[in-house]
């Protein structure tokens, strides 16, 4: 049972963090891979959301980091605090929503991976790769995962995708959609177009660099390309309907 008197304590999360804990069912149990402050954990069991919370990490710094945030906010006995790697540190059917966050897309793919005996027991899987998205999305398509939700955060500067998956069938007709969320195109994000943008913008500083070497004519080839897959979403998603079939 929640202690009530926590219900309506409010702790300013950062854009990203916020968008993750959104994405949390209500009364689910949650694992927090990779909890560093334990900031989330917090959050969502003083604000009602779950009151089943691991928080775990693999470096003792972080871990105690943690720690010392929840027993500030008085909730050691209510937060199980774990020390160890990826999805290892939670029983199979323990929890049924695992948070992986602020990680490389590579990193959290191989989490994945590495316990796919735990990974198989959790229904919902909230993750937020700071890198290599179009890597995790790819794993995700290929092994039995289904994205059934993405967000996207614009702060200090930087683009964050979040993205929500359940297990189950899913293919996508246009690989561009392991570098863009289709979700995002679907339901015309109001950060799609500029994040379209934003990746155009770098594919064309690596344009630049790679024709002054003048030795990468196929890797040009490919990149300029993959430009022109994004200037086409970036037309479609101006388009009134966000049809790709017109």
């Amino acid at each position: 049972m929640i202690n009530k008197c926590f219900l309506f304590y409010k702790m300013k999360l950062s854009k990203r963090l916020k968008s993750i804990v959104e994405m949390v069912q209500v009364h689910s149990k949650v694992a927090d891979i990779g909890t560093d402050h334990g900031y989330i954990p917090v959050y969502l069991y003083s604000n009602g959301i779950s009151d089943y919370i691991i928080a775990s990490d693999v470096k003792l710094a972080s871990i105690n980091k943690a720690i010392d945030e929840i027993e500030r906010h008085k909730l050691s006995e209510n937060i199980i605090v774990r020390l160890g790697d990826g999805l290892s540190v939670v029983k199979p059917y323990e929890v049924d929503t695992a948070i992986i966050a602020g990680m490389g897309g590579i990193l959290i793919a191989d989490i994945l991976e590495k316990d796919k005996n735990i990974a198989s027991t959790i229904k919902r899987f909230i993750l937020q790769p700071m890198t290599s998205s179009d890597h995790l999305r790819r794993y995700i398509y290929e092994n039995g995962y289904s994205i059934i939700d993405e967000d996207l955060v614009f702060e200090k500067g930087k683009f964050f995708e979040i993205i929500t998956v359940e297990h189950g069938i899913e293919t996508v007709d246009d690989e561009i959609f392991f570098e863009i969320g289709k979700k995002l195109f679907e339901k015309s994000h109001p950060l799609l177009k500029d994040y379209i943008r934003y990746k155009i913008g770098k594919l064309n500083k690596i344009v630049d660099e790679v024709s002054k070497s003048n030795n990468s004519v196929s890797l040009k080839e490919d990149i300029l390309h993959k430009i022109k897959k994004y200037e086409v979403l970036l037309y479609e998603s101006e388009m009134p309907d966000n049809s790709r079939n017109d």
